[in-house]
């Protein structure tokens, strides 16, 4: 199992943006987190099978209909795979 954090910039807050992300990383059988951060920019932590990351960061860097995504950075993380997939 991998886990990766990506960091999406653009208009991504107030948008659906993390309900949408949840609702597709519970499609690929990942899980983790979404939450917004302070700087405008919503947090995506992931875990699960490298190809359905790939997946996620595919869907990442369109998002929901509503938003505008500028960027999407991609890290891997060493940490524990979280149960199911919440939004913070």
């Amino acid at each position: 199992m991998s886990c990766a954090k990506f960091i999406v910039s653009g208009r991504v807050q107030g948008v659906f943006f993390r309900a949408s992300a949840r609702d597709e990383a519970l499609r690929l059988k990942l899980s983790g987190y979404a939450k917004n951060l302070a700087d405008g920019s919503v947090e995506v932590l992931a875990c699960g099978d490298e190809h359905e990351l790939d997946a996620l960061e595919r869907w990442l860097r369109h998002g929901p209909p509503s938003a505008r995504v500028d960027q999407v950075r991609r890290t891997p993380v060493h940490e524990p795979a979280p149960a199911g997939f919440a939004t913070l």
